[in-house]
């Protein structure tokens, strides 16, 4: 048996716990776009085993379609932002950081934090709504639930354990710098050996290379307790009524779900707690639409590229979308791009524009 079910057995038998072994009832604190789609593959294995699953869901909310999502419960509760503004800064922040020059580490490291700052507020605002109605945390108390699964890169999830008093697990991709994983999750990272995420560098480096990649930590580290003492720690103190912090929050979760492969990470320490899951939102291929199916077999030897910018870019400026159509077009496979906007001028005839693809099933074989 694999890591990844002895985890998902781990995860059922905490949610079964104070049932003497009948199905539990596990609260979700979600983060959208890829986020729900990798936490929700978790939450169709548990309703299929029986449990009760209800997530937590704004107004506001955007990717996170209530309506089909068959056996998945809903709790929805107001926010003052719309719909509109929510999915115009979560994809100002993801426009702006996907085309970020990396010219200089101080230039686009602090235009990185910039954007997370514009995310924890936007973030913080919608946790502040959700614990602050009396109506929503009495229902929930009510519902004596037995666990909540919570993505660590969007806070809130903890707090609610802790109000409710139920067992926490998270899931995770990495965090910035890996901050979240060391502060909170007490993971080791040795710097000499141990490149941060995001620094491009390998657990090869040379003197100076160390050199640099300590500088990336004590910055990060810097980032990440003015972060939280600025905000939210001062934030969850008042909620709970006691001093506290976010990291010491986070801490007591039973379990993180990390959503990678060991051997795609560089060595480092481990703890018992942390398990990798990586691949869990990946099914057996299903036959493609016949348009796609005779597209992808005319490549021959060559292959095919599956090119995307993830859940939530689906444009861009007309310069950029020529600038990589034209670069497209100069390579032997034939290429499948997810992309909605205006078609560039530069298209090659390699080169097909889809509003969605199937990606699970065009890589089917590949997994």
């Amino acid at each position: 048996m694999t890591m990844k079910w002895l985890s998902f057995l781990l995860l059922l038998q905490l949610a079964c716990y104070f049932n003497s072994g009948n199905c539990g009832k596990v609260l979700v604190w979600p983060v959208e776009y890829s986020h729900w789609i990798n936490i929700k593959t978790i939450l169709d294995e548990l309703v299929s085993r029986g449990h009760e699953v209800t997530v937590m869901t704004s107004s506001a909310s955007i990717f996170i379609n209530t309506r089909k999502e068959f056996g998945i419960k809903f709790e929805n509760f107001p926010v003052s932002l719309t719909k509109d503004d929510f999915e115009y800064i979560f994809k100002d922040l993801l426009d702006k950081w996907t085309y970020m020059e990396k010219d200089s580490f101080f230039s686009y490291f602090s235009a990185l934090q910039s954007l997370f700052w514009k995310y924890s507020d936007v973030t913080m605002k919608m946790c502040k709504e959700a614990v602050s109605n009396k109506k929503l945390i009495t229902k929930l108390q009510e519902s004596s639930f037995d666990i909540l699964l919570a993505d660590a890169i969007g806070p809130c999830g903890e707090l609610l354990a802790e109000i409710l008093k139920v067992p926490l697990v998270y899931s995770l991709r990495f965090s910035p710098g890996f901050s979240i994983e060391k502060y909170s999750g007490g993971l080791s990272l040795p710097p000499s050996y141990v490149p941060v995420i995001m620094s491009e560098l390998s657990d090869q480096m040379t003197f100076m290379e160390r050199v640099k990649n300590m500088i990336y930590v004590l910055y990060f580290d810097f980032w990440f307790q003015t972060f939280n003492e600025k905000k939210w720690n001062q934030f969850y103190s008042e909620v709970l009524g006691r001093q506290t912090t976010l990291s010491e929050t986070m801490r007591k979760a039973e379990m993180w779900l990390i959503r990678t492969y060991w051997d795609f990470q560089f060595p480092h320490p481990l703890l018992p707690n942390f398990e990798f899951v990586g691949g869990l939102h990946c099914k057996p291929a299903k036959p493609l639409p016949k348009e796609m199916e005779e597209f992808v077999q005319s490549s021959g030897e060559n292959g095919i590229v599956v090119f995307t910018l993830g859940s939530m870019i689906t444009n861009m400026t007309e310069e950029r979308a020529n600038t990589i159509a034209s670069a497209l077009a100069q390579i032997p496979q034939k290429v499948l791009w997810r992309y909605s906007g205006k078609k560039p001028d530069t298209l090659g005839p390699n080169t097909r524009l889809y509003d969605w693809i199937p990606q699970n099933d065009l890589l089917g074989e590949t997994w």
